[in-house]
């Protein structure tokens, strides 16, 4: 009987696994489940923010990443029965599996902060990049200059900064009265990453008039401000939350282990069900002393291998382990970057022209690896 292979999700760790799957499955039926029937680029979708036409350039159509012999299935993941191996829809669709890779990314963590989830947006999807914009836009349109629109961002990780560049950029573009707020319940920007890398993107957020706000944690959030442990509210127009992720509410009842509901892994990805793979932000990653990192590039290193893994296990051979291997930091403020401990450079830390063709090169990349060299070509200008 031919084998069936689900993979749930359209993100970095499900794109990219979809290839590997197909070259090393070549006698069993795949079968790709996502929400969307689109891959995003999500490390590029902070660009939406300032300019929604960017969304023809950032996403991928699944047809164009997929074989024709692999199944597509748009609908939304609502239960993963790992006892009887069955994958349920939104729509009560129920799709059989012998082997499952879960790839479905993460929730929003908000850490019980009361009134965090009803109160700040997101940026998790295409829609959350558009409704950002759309804030800013009808905030920024009933400012004055003696009263500007107050766009806070809360979480200084690479999402949170991303975010607040972009608005910064629409700020600029529209000549728009806004001003802008980064805030960080830690010490500094970007928590636990080379203190060079965090002064350079400081600098870099100074300059395009950003206000950094740090060492003081959001205790409460309203609908009119943002409540602090020590410091005095701050009212907002638009509040955007970026400050952690958890996993999908979606395996609350997967019969895994699980941490904060994302899906303990081995090494191989297989979990304690050895039908069940995981990668990307829905898994923790054994690599020892601390999990690989929920990043993009942890998700496309770990995609490359997982195809044949999950070929192994069917065939009953034994597992490859992967190691991830960080190759440099890249992040954009607006239409400016700055890159860290990126391989093969003499400079550990540069930004302007060089960063910024940098994160170009790897955004244009990835599109050209999951579709096709002429998509990257159209994107170029828009990363």
């Amino acid at each position: 009987m031919t084998e069936q292979v689900v993979v749930l999700g359209a993100g970095y760790a499900g794109a990219g696994a979809i290839p590997e799957l197909e070259n090393e499955l070549s006698d069993a039926q795949i079968t790709w489940i996502s929400d969307t029937d689109y891959h995003l680029v999500l490390h590029e979708s902070h660009r939406v923010i300032r300019d929604p036409s960017v969304r023809e350039h950032v996403t991928i159509p699944v047809d164009e990443i997929k074989s024709p012999s692999t199944r597509f299935i748009e609908g939304e993941v609502t239960d993963l029965d790992t006892d009887d191996r069955v994958v349920t829809l939104a729509d009560d669709t129920e799709v059989d599996y012998d082997y499952v890779l879960v790839a479905l990314g993460s929730s929003t963590a908000y850490y019980g902060i009361p009134g965090l989830d009803e109160h700040s947006l997101t940026l998790k999807n295409l829609d959350d990049a558009l409704g950002i914009h759309e804030a800013v836009k009808e905030a920024a349109r009933e400012a004055t200059r003696d009263e500007p629109a107050q766009v806070a961002i809360g979480g200084a990780g690479l999402s949170g900064i991303q975010s607040a560049g972009e608005v910064a950029e629409f700020r600029d573009k529209h000549n728009a009265p806004i001003e802008i707020s980064l805030i960080e319940a830690l010490p500094e920007i970007m928590p636990g990453q080379d203190p060079e890398l965090q002064g350079a993107v400081k600098k870099r957020l100074l300059d395009a008039d950003i206000e950094i706000m740090t060492d003081d944690p959001i205790t409460e959030a309203d609908e009119d401000a943002i409540h602090f442990d020590q410091g005095e509210p701050l009212e907002y127009d638009v509040f955007v939350w970026t400050g952690g992720i958890t996993g999908r509410e979606c395996l609350e009842n997967a019969n895994v282990e699980k941490e904060h509901n994302r899906i303990v892994a081995e090494s191989t990805f297989q979990t304690d069900d050895e039908r069940v793979f995981a990668i990307g932000d829905s898994a923790i990653v054994d690599q020892g002393e601390s999990p690989a990192p929920p990043t993009a590039q942890a998700a496309w290193q770990a995609a490359e291998l997982v195809g044949e893994n999950i070929a192994r296990a069917s065939e009953g051979r034994p597992l490859k382990t992967w190691t991830f291997e960080d190759k440099g930091t890249l992040i954009s403020i607006g239409d400016r970057a700055v890159a860290h401990n990126v391989q093969a450079m003499p400079i550990n830390t540069f930004g302007w022209f060089g960063a910024e063709t940098l994160k170009k090169a790897v955004a244009a990349r990835w599109i050209k690896d999951v579709s096709s060299a002429k998509r990257a070509k159209r994107a170029w200008k828009y990363l």
